[in-house]
């Protein structure tokens, strides 16, 4: 007689949990034999759902205990944890993975667009000769930005360059007075601009009794020599050296300026920078460079070292620029630093490192655009209509032009630093 799966699966179950003469061990004996062949039963061709929900429900013998039936279904838990891992070990495997974005190029450019380059810093470089002397290797390129920059001064001028330290000297004067003026021209110099520099030294040459010379100064009363540098940075303490360095120019120098280094940065007020520079200027003698806060800010923009103070900067610069530059560098570096690179504001734009890679802190900066629009204007010979007028305002200021039958294109206005008014729309 065939009975099915079922029937026999049950029967086993009741055989195993019947208690017999002998006591538990036969019980348990009689366990182990089910699990020996439930694990059977799950590696035949049967699917494992059908012996699994047997096994977790549970007995309705009235004889069967609770410990039995736990014993039972902790083993259904363990292998449905058992799939459940191999199931989710299959998701992981057979998941793709996300492959990553890739970043847009930025280096697509309309035609005609001029592709910007930012360097990278490449400092000099100090190493050990075979003397085991230390020696510095320029930085790269030094020399190919050096001549950009001369190139860009001869277009522009600055004021340096008319109203420097250098040229302030009265050309009428001796040579002993024309020194005396310089030194004290780079003493005025100190954090303020050459353009008030330039007026304060006028008004010693004008209103110094005698003449701009060592006696005026030692006779000058300490007031009126305030008063007339009244408008240069810190003028009272400049007050104080000048009048500090009089007798001291006297009574130790014979009159004239120190020609040392040592006996120039002696003097009360007169620091590194203004000693070089003094030399350069009074003595014709280049015996260092003058690193002023434009020669500092610009070398370190440039990459070409990594200072903290200007005369680490100078220390720095001695250790390779030739020698023939050390006086041209800082006329060079501060009349690009009043017109190109300024403090605040730099225009990377109209720089000609700017989009070569050489300068590693060039920024791209966007043109400036220029406000058009048209308006009325009247004129001596009659109206001018409106679609010929054209006006151009932008930083510079605005400029106002007419295509006059019979004349061509005029200028009929220019005005710099601001736009025009409602009230400025006719003019005549």
């Amino acid at each position: 007689m065939r009975t099915s799966r079922v029937s026999r699966e049950t029967a086993r179950l009741v055989d195993a949990l019947t208690p017999t003469a002998s006591g538990g061990g036969s019980l348990r004996r009689s366990l182990r034999g089910l699990r020996h062949t439930d694990s059977s039963a799950e590696n035949s061709t049967q699917r494992p759902s059908d012996s699994g929900s047997e096994l977790s429900t549970p007995p309705s013998s009235p004889d069967s205990t609770a410990s039995d039936f736990d014993a039972g279904a902790s083993l259904g838990k363990r292998k449905r944890r058992a799939a459940a891992t191999t199931s989710t070990t299959e998701s992981k495997t057979t998941t793709p993975r996300r492959t990553p974005r890739k970043a847009p190029k930025l280096e697509e450019q309309d035609e005609g667009e001029k592709k910007f380059k930012k360097g990278r810093r490449q400092p000099a470089k100090h190493i050990k000769g075979p003397n085991g002397e230390l020696q510095s290797e320029p930085p790269a390129n030094w020399e190919k930005m050096y001549s950009i920059t001369a190139e860009m001064r001869k277009r522009v001028l600055a004021p340096v360059d008319t109203m420097g330290c250098e040229s302030l000297a009265e050309e009428q004067r001796s040579p002993l007075d024309r020194r005396l003026q310089t030194l004290i021209a780079l003493m005025l110099s100190s954090q303020t601009k050459d353009t008030v520099t330039a007026v304060a030294m006028k008004n010693l040459q004008d209103n110094l009794p005698g003449g701009f010379n060592l006696a005026a100064l030692l006779t000058v009363e300490p007031e009126r020599l305030n008063e007339l540098i009244g408008k240069v940075g810190f003028h009272n303490n400049k007050t104080k050296y000048i009048k500090q360095v009089a007798p001291i120019l006297r009574d130790k120098f014979g009159g004239d300026i120190p020609d040392t280094i040592e006996g120039l940065t002696s003097l009360p007020g007169v620091g590194p920078k203004m000693a070089y520079l003094c030399m350069s200027a009074g003595w014709g003698r280049d015996e260092g460079i003058g690193v002023d806060v434009h020669v500092h800010r610009i070398t370190n923009l440039w990459g070409w070292h990594k200072t903290s103070t200007p005369e680490q900067t100078r220390m720095e610069l001695e250790s390779w620029l030739p020698k023939e530059k050390w006086h041209d560098i800082n006329h060079l570096l501060v009349g690009f630093g009043q017109t190109i690179c300024l403090p605040v504001g730099r225009k990377c734009g109209e720089c000609d490192l700017s989009g070569t890679g050489l300068c590693p802190s060039a920024v791209k900066s966007s043109p400036v655009k220029k406000k058009v629009k048209k308006m009325e204007v009247e004129v001596d010979n009659g109206e001018v209509k409106k679609e010929d007028i054209k006006i151009e305002n932008d930083d510079v200021g605005i400029k106002v032009e007419a295509d006059i039958e019979g004349e061509g294109k005029v200028e009929l206005q220019s005005i710099a630093g601001a736009p025009l008014s409602g009230e400025d729309s006719k003019t005549s």
